[in-house]
């Protein structure tokens, strides 16, 4: 800070700029309670099918996003200009009165080019000044001016951050004050560069400020995208090989803090994460070099494993993701091409002094696949467009695969996807956990990954309804994925820890399901209603699919929520808009043809629990029904969100909305089952015995026809005999059901008690 400028600046346009952005602010703040109350309420009620439900419905989603993000903005901008003009405002005052106290002391103050001189006055009136009283004074001014520039520069730079945090839109950073985020800058500088310390020198305090800071800051965007640029990519990957290194002689603080390398990692991940979102030409080069950096072996050791390991935790930017999983695909796919294994291909070689990467104690870390599964699991866009993306051409030199795609008893050599290569193909690596079992994260986070992918919601997080419409690249894959467990049913049965995953991702594309089911007809989609776009699907496939999920306590449970959940929410639709679906060639109404489809997916779930009960015994119960306990929290959230019901009706005016009718009775419905939640108007916990073939037929009849009674009563349209005529058509399906599973497992795997039905 120039001494002449701050000593004459004015204020006048800084105070006019806050001023702008204080209206601004406000108008802003408007601007994003109208699009949450009014524009997203309005649209999420509309009707979304076809190309509206898979483009405009995310379109406005985004777009409101987007107001609240330019509200955030907006804000923080403010903060920091405010705070900014105060504190210049303050040093300008301080050198006012500084100058002051120095010519009352016969001491002179004056500008020299941008900097000021500051001497004695001349004359008698000076010959007693000391020149410890003038040094004293310069040092006071310089120290103000000092003050001034800091203020100045670092409102500049975390203002420019702030604009570039975003390369379209806005960023949702948020900050009171320009100390708050000055001082998240300063603190990303300095643990930057402890992070650069040959790790054997890292001291025990060092350590520790460090996982704090990373613990405390991570969710801070501009600390996160500081770090990041300070440590540099390289300087990342050499930071945790190093800290890892297994074969060093000086081992990082004497292994003091070996036990909480698992936090660090945790907490390092989340950082970068975080700062790959950042849209600054900084961290785009960032992002480039560290793309750069990973094909590089890192202190003898894959650039990609080193890598991996730091993306199990945070939302990484989707573009990176993609561009780091080509570029691993890309070597994974010459190595299978040349005959080597995974193992090789990545350099594990099973023995020796090996870096353990990964501290979490699920694996030791060898395969970069695990880390970057668990990494897409975390981002749904980048898990769709990377799955369904293609692995290996059918031409490629040294393709290994061969199929025989026609049915001609000959193979030849196919395409396949990553999806197809990784759960079909692929010979993961073999780990152990900190237990010394086999590990199971890889394919364990396989599945997770294929959860975010197909649902466009993270792993593990509840639904809402925003995640409702699936795009068609979303419901392709999850065709892939029912069509590759049908064709080898072991894929599931051999890895049973994947089976949650298939099932939460199955509980939310149930309209799906039911169309495969149902028998074929022009109105069936106006029966079975869903928004966005339909993964067409066969009945031989979601057959063998279903009966594979039944097999299986948790993908049972999650499917079982599922379908009742969205029996009931099509009961409540139709009891509501009668006219929406015309009887079909049966002349069975939309009543029964739901009942009738619930039915056969109850059905063919059973059929799969009863032959596992036969197969583990009785003690197999006690795991189904604990799996329904545990599932009642997710089934609750499942219920809310109406799956596949926020459209808006077909029956003309005056007609209900759907979305202001699902999950009425989806909940009493669900909390019937898992026992685990208020019962409502139950006073019963069903589904308990899956080995009596006749407990469950007839639980799912008594279910359906409450919930067809409970959707009557709500749209005051009762009809007991209608209602009456569902359990009947339940049956209907149950029997169907009995007859596919024998059909389409051609006899193999069919439980005793449908085998005695017949």
């Amino acid at each position: 800070m120039d001494f002449d400028t701050l000593l004459h600046a004015n204020f006048g346009k800084l105070d006019a700029a806050v001023s702008d952005w204080n209206t601004l602010v406000g108008n802003l703040e408007k601007l994003d309670t109208d699009a949450k109350d009014g524009l997203k309420k309005t649209a999420f009620g509309g009707d979304w099918r076809g190309v509206n439900s898979d483009v405009t419905r995310k379109f406005i989603s985004k777009t409101v996003g987007e107001f609240a993000d330019a509200h955030t903005q907006a804000d923080s901008i403010r903060n920091i200009l405010r705070d900014t003009a105060s504190e210049l405002r303050t040093f300008k005052g301080d050198l006012t009165e500084a100058i002051s106290n120095a010519q009352n002391r016969n001491i002179s103050v004056r500008p020299n080019g941008t900097g000021f001189i500051v001497r004695a006055v001349d004359g008698d009136a000076g010959k007693d000044v000391k020149q410890g009283d003038v040094d004293s004074v310069r040092d006071q001014i310089k120290g103000i001016l000092d003050k001034a520039s800091e203020s100045d520069s670092t409102a500049a730079r975390v203002l420019r951050s702030l604009v570039d945090q975003a390369d379209k839109g806005f960023g949702d950073a948020s900050y009171k004050d320009r100390d708050q985020a000055a001082d998240a800058v300063k603190t990303a500088e300095d643990l930057a560069e402890l992070a650069k310390k040959d790790p054997s020198k890292l001291t025990v305090e060092e350590f520790d400020r460090l996982n704090a800071g990373l613990a405390k800051y991570n969710k801070d965007d501009l600390f996160a995208e500081a770090f990041a640029q300070k440590l540099g990519a390289q300087g990342t990957l050499d930071f945790w090989a190093k800290l890892n290194d297994a074969n060093a002689r000086d081992f990082p603080m004497d292994g003091k803090r070996l036990d909480q390398y698992s936090e660090l990692q945790k907490n390092l991940s989340l950082t970068l994460a975080n700062a790959t979102q950042s849209a600054s030409p900084e961290m785009s080069s960032w992002k480039t070099d560290m793309l750069i950096a990973v094909e590089k072996p890192v202190n003898g050791v894959s650039g990609y494993v080193v890598m991996s390991n730091l993306m199990r935790w945070g939302d990484y930017d989707d573009d990176f993701l993609t561009s780091y999983g080509s570029g691993m695909m890309a070597k994974e796919q010459e190595g299978v091409r040349n005959g080597r294994s995974p193992d090789q291909i990545w350099g594990y070689n099973g023995g020796g002094l090996w870096p353990h990467l990964n501290s979490t104690g699920t694996d030791h870390g060898f395969d970069p696949m695990t880390g970057y599964m668990k990494a897409l699991s975390n981002s749904p866009d980048a898990a769709t467009q990377f799955f369904n993306s293609e692995f290996i051409d059918k031409d490629a030199d040294g393709n290994p695969y061969k199929r025989d795609t026609d049915g001609n008893g000959k193979k030849g050599h196919v395409d396949l996807t990553n999806f197809q290569y990784l759960f079909e193909e692929r010979d993961w690596m073999r780990e152990q956990d900190s237990k010394g079992d086999e590990s199971i994260s890889g394919k364990n986070y396989l599945a997770a990954a294929l959860e975010a992918a197909t649902t466009g919601h993270p792993a593990g997080e509840l639904p809402t309804s925003e995640t409702v419409a699936h795009s068609k690249e979303q419901a392709d894959l999850y065709k892939s994925v029912v069509e590759s467990v049908s064709k080898k049913p072991d894929l599931l049965t051999g890895n049973g820890y994947m089976s949650d995953s298939f099932g939460q991702m199955t509980a939310e594309y149930m309209p799906d399901i039911n169309r495969a089911l149902a028998p074929e007809q022009e109105s069936k989609a106006d029966l079975f209603i869903a928004p966005g776009a339909a993964s067409e699907l066969k009945e031989s496939d979601v057959t063998r699919f279903l009966y594979t999920l039944g097999r299986n306590p948790e993908g049972y449970a999650a499917v079982t929520l599922g379908q009742h959940n969205y029996s009931s929410n099509l009961f409540e639709y139709h009891a509501a808009n009668p006219n929406t679906f015309i009887p079909d060639e049966k002349a069975l109404s939309a009543f029964e043809r739901v009942g009738e489809v619930s039915g056969e997916v109850q059905g063919i779930l059973g059929s799969g629990r009863a032959y596992e009960s036969e197969l583990q015994g009785g003690e197999q119960d006690a795991k189904y029904n604990d799996a329904l306990d545990k599932a009642s929290e997710w089934g609750g959230a499942l219920a809310g969100t109406g799956i596949g019901l926020l459209v808006a009706p077909t029956a003309g005016p005056g007609a209900v909305i759907a979305g202001d009718l699902a999950g009425t009775f989806a909940g009493e419905a669900i909390s019937a089952i898992t026992g685990g939640m208020k019962k409502d108007s139950t006073d019963d916990v069903i589904f308990r015995n899956g080995k009596e073939w006749d407990d469950t037929s007839t639980e799912t009849y008594r279910l359906l026809e409450r919930q067809a009674t409970a959707a009557g009563e709500a749209a005051g349209s009762g009809d007991i005999a209608r209602e009456r005529k569902v359990a009947a058509a339940a049956e209907d399906g149950f029997n169907n059901a009995g007859t596919n599973v024998g059909r389409y497992l051609n006899g193999e795997g069919v439980p005793q008690a449908l085998e005695t039905k017949k």
